[in-house]
């Protein structure tokens, strides 16, 4: 039987988990590796976080220092926002509408992107690296990871799923958090009949990016996705209709 271990930390406010598989789960080089995944990702929330009144997006808000006064990785960020925000056509936008920067829209799935190289340099390890149901894998073995799609009705639910054996799923939507995304061209929360839209591809950062944009698009979220070669879409409405990009990857029924 192959060797499975896993692991879960709570960062970023949300549950951290990484499922190793293969002859090098049990070792102790694939638990550094994890270790080291934990540690980077708390230092990104410590940096990024808008809830921390010591992060650097905190001490911004609040005028206490400039860009030029950062990390540079502060300042790196930024910049990847404004490539997303070009890449979208603005729909995916890091300013809030009453002013301030928030990156988070980019930030997890840059970090978990970043952090799985960690395990990248683990050899012949299959792994799947979650994040708040944001998950990026890779699998040597050419076995895939299934990622379940959550129904954004029923969180206990499963309504369609995706075999991968390397790069990533991000969803955007309303389900957990409400109506906490804003439509950059009104200033006005989202409104849409979509509950989520998940995307599939070869990074998280911009399966993160084109979710978020593909989101707020609402109608005409399929086109989001032709701003990158490689990316599909599924979109579940309020009726619990599901639309998928003809390339969405076909997978089994539930997450492995």
């Amino acid at each position: 039987m192959t060797a499975r271990r896993s692991w879960v930390e709570q960062i970023m406010g949300l549950p951290i988990s990484v499922l190793a598989r293969g002859e090098q789960a049990d070792s102790e080089r694939a638990d550094a590796a994890v270790r080291e995944v934990f540690a980077e990702l708390v230092e990104a929330d410590r940096v990024f976080s808008p809830y921390k009144p010591d992060s650097a997006v905190s001490r911004l808000a609040r005028g206490e220092v400039g860009w030029d006064d950062v990390d540079p990785v502060v300042r790196e960020v930024a910049e990847r926002c404004e490539r997303a925000r070009d890449l979208t056509g603005g729909l995916f936008d890091p300013e809030l509408p009453g002013g301030g920067w928030d990156p988070s829209g980019l930030v997890k799935g840059w970090a978990v992107e970043r952090t799985g190289e960690r395990l990248r340099a683990v050899s012949e390890l299959d792994w799947c690296l979650n994040a708040g149901g944001d998950v990026l894998v890779l699998c040597p073995s050419n076995h895939p990871f299934t990622i379940g799609i959550q129904d954004p009705r029923d969180p206990g639910r499963v309504v369609a799923a995706v075999a991968r054996t390397d790069g990533a799923v991000a969803t955007s939507g309303t389900a957990a958090r409400g109506a906490h995304l804003y439509d950059p061209r009104t200033g006005a929360p989202v409104m849409s009949r979509w509950l989520s839209v998940s995307v599939s591809g070869p990074s998280l950062e911009y399966a993160d990016v084109l979710a978020t944009a593909a989101f707020v698009a609402g109608e005409e979220w399929p086109a989001v996705l032709d701003a990158l070669p490689g990316y599909e879409g599924l979109g579940i409405l309020a009726d619990g209709n599901l639309l998928a990009t003809p390339g969405w990857p076909a997978g089994g029924s539930a997450a492995e």
